[in-house]
């Protein structure tokens, strides 16, 4: 997990959350518009040297390089992700299982080859979830697969909620957001879910709720903001 900074001038008891952890470092602290600061040229360099490249569409690989070429050695997954409930696993590669968003990224892909910056398949950057698990299982044969839009559109059963919180917690996370926090809030709402529907609160099916509840308050949130604009 990354973790924050603390600035010269921060007020600790405004900016350290209740028990929160607190890791003391050598050197010399920055002020919060130093750290802005930083930020900012950070982003701009990234900006600028995205511009000039590509990332690679092969399934798995993040590398980035100089549009037109020269394109790296690649080492990626053949077949697209399945996430089902908290398994989360290549397709290609079925034995490999993961039951952590970092752990699922470290594993390695089965393949290797050069860079591509253009997409072989029109299905390419899908995913598998639990309806294709349980559709190959009961010998449906090949798993259709499906957009992110589809997905994100979770079964009754709740179980394709899993991929949207986890891919959620790591956009958050980009926005100093701390995953602890995350977890913690969805900790919490699993169990007032389960206190007032009886559902099993380690249950697949809880995660569609929570899913819901989350985005109900985001949206709640963001209407918010948009009046205090006005």
């Amino acid at each position: 997990h990354s973790l924050k900074p603390l600035a010269s001038d921060d007020v600790v008891i405004d900016t350290i959350e209740d028990r929160a952890d607190v890791y003391v470092m050598h050197g010399k602290a920055q002020t919060r518009e130093e750290i802005k600061t930083a930020k900012e040229e950070e982003s701009a360099r990234i900006k600028k040297e995205r511009e000039g490249t590509a990332r690679c569409t092969r399934y798995g690989c993040d590398k980035r390089f100089p549009k037109g070429g020269p394109y790296p050695e690649c080492r990626y997954h053949t077949a697209p992700p399945t996430f089902h409930e908290t398994a989360k696993y290549w397709s290609c590669c079925p034995k490999k299982k993961a039951y952590d968003w970092d752990e699922f990224q470290q594993i390695k892909g089965c393949q290797t080859g050069v860079c591509s910056e253009f997409k072989e398949e029109a299905t390419q950057k899908e995913f598998l979830g639990g309806c294709d698990v349980r559709d190959l299982a009961n010998g449906g044969g090949a798993a259709k697969l499906r957009s992110i839009d589809d997905f994100n559109k979770a079964d009754q059963d709740g179980s394709e909620a899993a991929p949207v919180l986890e891919r959620l917690r790591s956009v958050l996370g980009e926005l100093d957001i701390d995953n602890e926090l995350f977890d913690q809030v969805v900790d919490g709402m699993k169990k007032d879910i389960a206190s007032r529907s009886n559902m099993d609160v380690d249950g697949s099916a809880i995660l569609g709720e929570v899913k819901d509840e989350i985005g109900q308050k985001l949206k709640s949130a963001l209407k918010a903001i948009a009046v205090d604009q006005l």
